[in-house]
């Protein structure tokens, strides 16, 4: 492979496709792991879907003396791409090609040349892998400005089980974000800017609470924290929790003495009963031409509902 400059680094490797270039990807990187500390650049070029663009990547490559990988599903893209870079000497490496040719003389059907096709018909497994993302990425009060990009929000004070029941919720494809609410700091004003409806509040008992608290100290051998399991400051905490609440109007979930998949199943079912599309931020293929999206469209506000947990 050719190099870039007097460093002796590898110069890079240019995944093009016309889709999101997964596929190249891993092809590329099933190989340079069989060489560790490689430092060889993998550069992924998405959507290719014309002729300028196509050229824009092989001129680039050969300022860069790198190579071109790619996996164009389009016979007419994928042929130019072979013959731009042989004009412009640039090295490629077709993944596609000659399975392709195969199949279309072996099959003797035409192909659907749409790419991004796998990704399309398994993007339940790609959606929770991005929702495990989103969610691990927003936990515990992180990154509150993208507050507005989660599918749910979670919020609540210490040891309600934000966490736990965000990454299950994540596990089904939902990116989730958790806001902790602590007396005397204000929570972030993008939660009272999202849509309320898809904000739950997490209410706990007491009793609960306090053992919830008490085998966490444990853990960290610290039980001499006595505020963190303090009754008085406790109720405190869950007062100006439920203040918060009230004031977004956000749905109320109460946890007490439920396991994590009840509580997920409670907020999933509200969320597809509120929402075009099982609540999902997705602009449905089904939607027809002038409909709402399926963020918009509601099927009416959450009850509000007080409990007693004192």
């Amino acid at each position: 492979m050719n190099t870039v400059d007097k460093s002796n680094r590898p110069a890079p490797v240019y995944v093009v496709s016309g889709g999101k270039g997964l596929a190249g990807n891993n092809m590329v990187q099933s190989l340079l792991i069989q060489y560790p500390d490689n430092q060889v650049p993998v550069i992924i070029v998405p959507d290719i879907l014309d002729e300028k663009k196509l050229e824009a990547v092989i001129l680039q490559a050969k300022k860069d003396g790198g190579l071109i990988t790619h996996t164009m599903v389009n016979p007419v893209l994928r042929k130019r791409l072979i013959e731009l870079a042989a004009n412009h000497g640039v090295q490629q490496i077709d993944f596609m090609g000659q399975f392709a040719d195969y199949l279309d003389k072996t099959l003797g059907i035409p192909s659907l040349q749409y790419p991004g096709l796998y990704r399309e018909l398994n993007h339940q497994y790609f959606d929770r892998i991005d929702a495990m993302e989103f969610t691990l990425e927003h936990d515990d009060g992180l990154s509150m400005q993208r507050l507005t990009d989660a599918e749910i929000v979670l919020c609540g004070v210490s040891r309600t089980g934000k966490t736990p029941l965000s990454v299950y919720l994540a596990l089904y494809g939902w990116k989730v974000a958790n806001v902790p609410l602590v007396p005397g700091i204000d929570p972030p004003d993008e939660l009272f800017k999202i849509d309320p409806q898809r904000v739950f509040g997490l209410q706990i008992g007491v009793p609960q609470l306090i053992a919830h608290r008490i085998k966490r100290l444990r853990s960290f051998n610290n039980l001499d924290n006595h505020a963190y399991v303090d009754e008085r400051q406790i109720k405190e905490e869950i007062r100006y929790a439920n203040l918060i609440f009230a004031r977004g109007k956000f749905t109320l979930i109460n946890v007490t003495n439920k396991p994590v998949e009840s509580s997920a199943n409670e907020i999933i079912n509200t969320m597809t009963s509120r929402f075009q599309y099982g609540g999902r931020r997705i602009k449905s293929p089904f939607l027809e031409p002038g409909e709402p999206n399926d963020s918009n469209a509601s099927s009416g506000k959450s009850e509000e509902e007080e409990l007693d947990l004192f």
